[in-house]
């Protein structure tokens, strides 16, 4: 890192940063932005010393993000390697890069941190302590310090492999930027049919005949209820008047109405 305007220091103190304020101020608005801003804050002051450029780059950084908490440092290593470069050309590249890694991320740390270690070592810990033996809190101590060690590296792998992928692709980063939003699609779109739940259960009968609305939509299209109910939010948030928050409040309104109607299940 000879010869660069980020040093050693300033990506220890990100690290440190998103260590104890990844998830601080977290909002339903925009969740983990404000821990990204704080945590990118030693990075952002050191890259721009103009004010207005700090500004419109804290501006960038202040908007929706989401992602496990253990990984979110591979993407603010590779974000700050993008900055180094770009500079404040590299706001958009940026925003598409956030866009389109927070989702596959936090997929993977939710299984591997959130699922597979708590898991195993909780289970072995826990039948360990419930036995009587200490070494079963000991084991769980230590993957979680294990974890810590991990999470502090996790922005100088992403700052080292960001900056050798940059510098090789300075010339063609748009291409990188729309493969990182069309992979943050891609997840979204599997998401959809295993977490949006909207079964219809209303019936149509003329005397003895009966057609069940779900049935027969689920011989057209599997799950076209969910896509319709996620093409609903995404024009809502791109309306003036809509929100997170609000879209959030609409469907739920929306849901309780249905479900009284013995419209939804």
């Amino acid at each position: 890192m000879e010869n660069t305007k980020i040093n050693k220091q300033d990506l220890k103190k990100v690290s440190i940063n998103w260590l104890y304020g990844s998830q601080m101020a977290w909002n339903y608005e925009k969740m983990m932005a404000p821990g990204y801003l704080y945590a990118m804050l030693p990075a952002l002051q050191k890259l721009y010393p103009d004010r207005v450029d700090l500004q419109e780059m804290m501006l960038v950084h202040n908007q929706f993000f989401n992602t496990t908490p253990h990984m979110g440092g591979f993407i603010l290593g590779i974000d700050i390697a993008a900055e180094e470069i770009e500079g404040i050309e590299s706001k958009e590249a940026v925003s598409s890069i956030k866009t389109g890694l927070m989702g596959s991320f936090a997929g993977v740390g939710d299984t591997i941190f959130g699922v597979l270690f708590p898991t195993v070592f909780g289970s072995v810990a826990s039948y360990m302590a419930l036995n009587g033996n200490a070494i079963g809190v000991l084991i769980w101590i230590l993957v979680n310090i294990g974890i810590l060690i991990f999470r502090y590296h996790t922005v100088f792998i992403g700052y080292k492999q960001g900056a050798k992928l940059v510098g090789a692709m300075s010339g063609r980063l748009s291409a990188l930027t729309d493969a990182a939003t069309l992979l943050g699609i891609t997840v979204i779109g599997a998401l959809i049919p295993s977490v949006v739940k909207a079964p219809i259960t209303w019936e149509f009968k003329s005397g003895e005949v009966s057609l069940k609305l779900q049935e027969t939509l689920d011989q057209i299209m599997p799950m076209l209820v969910p896509v319709l109910v996620v093409a609903l939010v995404y024009y809502l948030l791109g309306t003036k008047y809509f929100n997170s928050t609000r879209a959030i409040l609409f469907i739920v309104v929306l849901a309780i109405l249905l479900r009284a109607l013995n419209i939804l299940g």
